[in-house]
């Protein structure tokens, strides 16, 4: 059987987008992993799925598969791109869609200069809700096991994350080689997305993201939402923040402890195809 699917990417994050609704889905971890293979496959960082709504205050189900074909809870660019689809597709005619997904329900909103917002909700601390290997809340914690002694923030932004400050370029950060030691460390039960953050002032960062089960990406919305809610916390960062990535800028806004965080950026349709299941 033949399936439809759109190719889209935000800041170069890129996703194959399948509509679930109008059409029949049935994809295998290996399938996922297929399709997203940039030799032998479409090639993504993400598959997203357009499913129809699970409960009556939403408008639809976002379902979001990382390339090695595990289901993860959250994706901020994602669901920017999530949002356009449905919009260009004619499936939603509203400037504000509010959306289900296994993190809890989120709302996306179309702004008139084509970018979209993305209520991300609340960042929490808890260790058990990142989840981490501790019963203790800290504003950073210390991790050294597999690797140098680091000192780390931790959130969850509805997925893992570890954010880390690096004083010196950002382009010299060794993402490669401690992105996957503390995606994989004990501290994380659940693995971590791990951001690694350029301070240049109050209102801006760069940000490079080692996201797990991808490897590095050109831009995560999670990641650049966690690492200003971590660069708050250390008292380093104002309410608003522009986040520099590699694939481009995104906005976020934290007011601050019991509020959502909001993050601004773009979404762009690149082309349209069909493929055997």
């Amino acid at each position: 059987m033949r399936m439809r699917f759109t190719k889209m990417q935000g800041l170069g994050n890129d996703f194959v987008v399948v509509d679930a609704i109008r059409q029949q889905v049935s994809l295998s971890a290996q399938q996922i992993r297929q399709l997203a293979d940039r030799h032998f496959g479409i090639g993504c960082d993400q598959l997203l799925l357009v499913e129809p709504p699970r409960t009556a205050d939403t408008a639809f189900h976002y379902r979001i598969f990382n390339a090695d074909g595990h289901e993860v809870e959250q994706c901020g660019n994602g669901a920017r791109c999530f949002a356009r689809y449905v919009r260009d597709e004619g499936l939603s005619a509203s400037d504000s869609i509010r959306v289900g997904t296994a993190a809890g329900p989120i709302r996306l909103e179309l702004l008139p200069d084509g970018q979209v917002s993305v209520n991300m909700g609340q960042p929490r601390f808890d260790p058990a809700a990142i989840p981490l290997a501790t019963r203790a809340r800290a504003p950073a914690y210390d991790l050294g096991a597999g690797c140098r002694a680091l000192r780390i923030g931790a959130v969850s932004m509805g997925n893992p994350h570890a954010v880390l400050s690096v004083s010196d370029d950002l382009d010299q950060a060794p993402v490669a080689e401690l992105g996957p030691r503390i995606e994989r460390d004990p501290f994380f039960p659940q693995g971590a997305n791990v951001g690694f953050m350029q301070r240049e002032s109050a209102s801006a960062i760069r940000l490079r993201v080692w996201e797990r089960g991808v490897g590095e990406t050109l831009a995560c919305g999670t990641g650049a939402c966690a690492a200003v809610v971590i660069g708050r916390l250390w008292g380093e960062l104002d309410e608003q923040v522009k986040v520099s990535l590699p694939g481009g800028t995104l906005v976020i806004d934290w007011p601050g402890d019991g509020m959502p965080v909001t993050m601004t950026g773009p979404a762009v349709r690149v082309f349209d195809g069909e493929i055997e299941q």
